[in-house]
C-alpha cells in the first residue's frame, strides 16, 4: 500500500505563507522556551520566489548506466519501510558498485516533513544520505512524538547527533528563502513526473510503484542488460 499524495497546490500555498513556520526566538535558553517553526494560520505568500540553488542529492557514479530517482516524503511509513527492507541491499549491490546513479527528492505531505528535510540538508551532501537513512530508521519515534513541540525537539536531537549545533539548527529552520525553494522544487518535480504516492520511483524515465528488493533488482538487471 502506498501514501497516496493528497497534498494539493492549494495545500503547498499554505506551506509557503506568510510566516513560514519560522518564529524562532533569538535566544535558546531551554527546550521549553522554543517557538515552533511554523506558522499554522498563516495566510499565502504572494512575493516572488527567491533564487536559492537546491542541490540535487545523488548517490553513486554519475557516469553510470543507470538513473534512479526517488520520491520519498520523510513521515511517509512506506518510504520508512522501503529504506529498512530494500535500500541497504540496493546501495551495496547496485549504489556502490557504480550500476546505477541514485538521487533522493524529497516529497513534503505536511510541516514535519519539510522541518526534516531542511536539517537533513543543513548537514550537507557528504552527511546527508546518512541523516536521511537516521530519520527514515528513527520515523516512528520522532514523527509520533507528540505534538509540534515534541516533534521538533526529537528532530533538533538528530541534528546534534549529526554533529550540528543549536545556533546551527536555529539558522536552518529560519531559512525562509530555502524553505520556499524547496516547496518549488518539490512542486516542479512532482508536477513535471506525475508524482502520486510514495515511494514513487523513475528508473531512466520510467515510472515504478514501490517493490520489494527481488522485484526493484529484476527490474535494474533486465535494464542493465539492455545497455
Amino acid at each position: 500500500m502506498l501514501r497516496k499524495l493528497s497534498f494539493t497546490l492549494g495545500a503547498v500555498a499554505v506551506l509557503m505563507g506568510a510566516g513560514l513556520w519560522l518564529s524562532w526566538p533569538s535566544s535558546m535558553a531551554t527546550e521549553a522556551e522554543f517557538t515552533l517553526p511554523f506558522a499554522a494560520t498563516a495566510q499565502t505568500d504572494d512575493s516572488e520566489p527567491s533564487e536559492v540553488e537546491i542541490v540535487n542529492m545523488v548517490q553513486g557514479d554519475e557516469n553510470a548506466p543507470i538513473t534512479v530517482v526517488e520520491y520519498a516524503s520523510l513521515t511517509c511509513p512506506h518510504c520508512a519501510s522501503f529504506h529498512k527492507e530494500v535500500y541497504k541491499d540496493l546501495k551495496t549491490n547496485y549504489i556502490d558498485s557504480g550500476k546505477i546513479r541514485f538521487e533522493f527528492r524529497e516529497v513534503y505531505f505536511d510541516k514535519y516533513g519539510i522541518w526534516a528535510s531542511m536539517i537533513a540538508r543543513c548537514t550537507g551532501p557528504d552527511r546527508y544520505f546518512g541523516v536521511i537513512d537516521l530519520m527514515m530508521r528513527t520515523q516512528s519515534t520522532w514523527a509520533r512524538a507528540g505534538d509540534d513541540l515534541a516533534i521538533i525537539s526529537e528532530l533538533r536531537k538528530i541534528g546534534r547527533l549529526t554533529g550540528l549545533q543549536d545556533d546551527q539548527l536555529q539558522s536552518c529552520l529560519q531559512d525562509a528563502d530555502k524553505l520556499r525553494a524547496l516547496v518549488a522544487w518539490y512542486k516542479e518535480n512532482a508536477t513535471r513526473d506525475g508524482i502520486r504516492s510514495t515511494p514513487t520511483f523513475l528508473i531512466d524515465g520510467e515510472v515504478y510503484k514501490n517493490m520489494n528488493y527481488d522485484d526493484f533488482a529484476a527490474v535494474l538487471d533486465e535494464k542493465l542488460a539492455e545497455k
